[in-house]
């Protein structure tokens, strides 16, 4: 499951609930995006 987040509020919004509509639940907002997981680099011996 993909969750979303708002730029305003800066909430999590679930997938779901984008499938029924475009805005934020929270703050009505339609810049949504999907936040990237941080890498942990490992250094090569």
């Amino acid at each position: 499951m993909t969750e979303y987040k708002c730029f305003e509020c800066d909430k999590v919004v679930s997938e779901d609930y984008l499938r029924k509509k475009i805005r934020c639940p929270y703050c009505g907002s339609k810049m949504l995006f999907k936040p990237r997981s941080t890498l942990a680099k490992v250094k090569a011996i």
